[in-house]
């Protein structure tokens, strides 16, 4: 019986071992992102390390059973090389959860959310994401490897170091033992991973207590997060994660969404055939520009554009990552939780694409990225798509200064001038900048305007506006401007003073804007405050100019009366609904509400055409 409890012992330790290790990630996590705990008192930032108990002994119960093999091996056979091999694999599994744990704290700045399946897009391009992050990011994920690593190994040395399991047992004895111990041991730790005995398993629920997001990232464990959000990286949850409604009746509550009058004699432009110019706006969220939010300050160049123009003033991103968004800019596309199509070739390649459109016009159709567009498979969804010159920051002339990531917007937009200029009407021609993309590396002279939270991203869009104003200065040189609509969108939102958090719905608000010449006098300076998302550009676009809407079903026309106002996108593993009467933010594996500001009288009838437009949209997603 001595035996046996010391065994019992040992297994303590092993989840000791692990709550230790997770706590103190927990501190590191902390001083590094301190700024972000401005709001969140010294008492709930202890609380999280209460709240955090739960899944962090269900983490270690899952990463102890291949340990407890290994220490049961040092049971049978009592040499120092099984005890070496013990420690040997508990290090390297410790190593693992370090390298995700040192990505999240490096991330969470930028992203304002934890580690998610979303590094696997980025790792498929390893340059990317060391460009994506700036020198120092790179230095402090070492600097915290190693520092959580001492630690791993300074815990295992003072709870292990004295392990023994010298009795005068026989092998024939201890073989049977070690047996039946690994099964009763592993059956415990299986209990712990799913949170004992109840109906429901536990899930990161479990450690949310804070009106703080950020308190609650925190309090959730990094491993078992990560590990939660690579099953459905593989989809294999995402069926039972949907909204529990029945299909024919989310499909009959979508028909009558859509069921509206579609003709209209709305018409914006002196000429249904201009040439068109897409500016794609990296991270430009509604909440940082003037004319759409209270922060001032940051756009006024924009802002004096929207004066001239047709200004969408609530609009949705559908996600919060670039190849999403562009895809359901150009072919109406609704987002997925935790499915990025263009990813998926099979099935992209099934979607129209509003280029194919207007070729059929005669346009020619061109895209230009100041960066990689490998990224997302950006690339391959255009030239996919029949986009006829497709061209990235190879294509850049020699000699020009750059960032990290991509080329400087006052340089992408020289190289794009030039190119439209070599370029027959009409045309189609985009361009997506990025200097406002993390490690924010653009020329700083003159553009540091704003101090505390995300002022960096801040001072990047005073420096992008100001490129934005040279742009249209020096295409007003150019014979074509007269005829050229230019729509500017933003691919999707970011973190601003005002909406930090990604599960907030002001985060994903952008701005949309069509200006140019072709635009009718009565509708320069006019607000269109329809609630409505990326997916609805194209609708609204090729009306404009007499196209067929049938290819794109989930696109709406936003300048049509009759419009009904709703907005879908996704957050981590979850989504958003937006139309007039109100908003929520849906937890999926919570299976419950971040936000919801519905009054109760509509509450239930809004949400439920949430979730109807949801489990719609993946069963078409699925069809493909």
């Amino acid at each position: 019986m001595r035996s046996v409890k010391q065994l019992f012992i040992q297994l303590l330790k092993l989840v000791l071992f692990w709550v230790l290790l997770f706590d103190f990630q927990r501190i590191m996590f902390s001083i590094h992102n301190w700024d972000k705990f401005a709001n969140v008192s010294w008492g709930e930032w202890f609380l999280t390390f209460f709240y955090s108990l739960r899944l962090d002994i269900a983490t270690a119960g899952f990463l102890s059973i291949i340990p407890l093999f290994f220490l049961l091996l040092f049971f049978i056979h009592p040499v120092k090389w099984f005890k070496r091999l013990f420690v040997g694999i508990l290090l390297f599994e410790a190593l693992l959860v370090i390298f995700i744990h040192a990505g999240e704290i490096n991330a969470y700045p930028e992203w304002n959310h934890k580690l998610t399946s979303r590094v696997f897009m980025h790792l498929s391009n390893p340059d990317e994401v060391f460009r994506t992050a700036d020198y120092s990011m790179t230095i402090w994920f070492i600097i915290y490897s190693i520092l959580e690593f001492v630690f791993a190994w300074r815990i295992q040395r003072f709870l292990f170091k004295n392990l023994s399991f010298d009795w005068p047992w026989k092998k024939l004895v201890k073989i049977p033992v070690a047996i039946v111990f690994f099964a009763v041991g592993s059956v415990g730790f299986l209990l712990l991973a799913r949170g004992g005995w109840q109906q429901i398993p536990i899930n990161i629920n479990a450690a949310f207590f804070s009106n703080h997001p950020v308190a609650n990232d925190l309090s959730t464990n990094s491993t078992y997060y990560f590990g939660k959000s690579y099953l459905l990286y593989n989809r294999s949850e995402i069926d039972d994660l949907m909204p529990e409604i029945d299909m024919e009746e989310a499909q009959k509550i979508v028909a009558e969404m859509y069921n509206y009058p579609k003709e209209h004699d709305v018409r914006i432009l002196d000429n249904e055939r201009p040439n068109v110019v897409f500016v794609i706006l990296e991270s430009w969220a509604a909440e940082a520009v003037g004319c759409l939010s209270e922060t001032k300050g940051a756009t006024p160049n924009f802002d004096a554009l929207a004066k001239e123009g047709l200004l969408f003033t609530n609009v949705y991103s559908t996600s919060s990552t670039s190849e999403i968004g562009n895809s359901s800019i150009f072919s109406g596309n609704p987002g997925i939780p935790e499915i990025s199509i263009s990813l998926q070739p099979e099935k992209s390649r099934k979607l129209r694409s509003i280029n194919q459109d207007m070729q059929e016009w005669g346009y020619s159709s061109n895209y230009l990225f100041s960066g990689d567009l490998k990224y997302g498979n950006i690339g391959g969804y255009f030239m996919d798509h029949g986009f006829q010159d497709v061209k990235d920051e190879s294509d850049f002339p020699d000699g020009l200064g750059r960032g990290k990531l991509n080329y400087f917007d006052e340089d992408l937009y020289t190289f794009f001038l030039q190119r439209i200029n070599k370029t027959k009407e009409p045309f189609l021609q985009c361009a997506f900048t990025g200097s406002t993309h993390s490690p924010y590396d653009y020329p700083k002279t003159g553009n540091v305007k704003f101090t505390g939270v995300e002022a960096d991203f801040m001072n990047s869009v005073v420096y992008a506006d100001k490129c934005i104003k040279t742009f249209i200065e020096n295409c007003k040189k150019e014979p074509w401007y007269e005829n050229t609509l230019f729509v500017f969108v933003a691919d999707h939102g970011h973190g601003t003073p005002t909406a930090q958090s990604p599960v907030q719905n002001a985060f994903y608000r952008i701005p949309l804007l069509f200006w140019g010449e072709p635009l009718k006098k009565e509708f320069r300076g006019k607000r269109i405050d329809k609630v409505g998302s990326q997916i609805d550009i194209a609708a609204t676009l090729l009306t404009q100019m007499n196209g067929d809407l049938s290819n794109y079903p989930w696109s709406k026309d936003l300048l049509n009366p009759k419009v009904p106002e709703f907005a879908l996108h996704t957050i981590i593993r979850g989504y958003g609904w937006v139309t007039p009467k109100g908003a929520m933010t849906y937890h999926m594996e919570m299976k419950d509400y971040i936000e919801n500001t519905f009054p109760k009288g509509v509450e239930k009838a809004e949400i439920k055409k949430g979730h109807a437009f949801l489990a719609a949209i993946y069963a078409d997603y699925k069809a493909l």
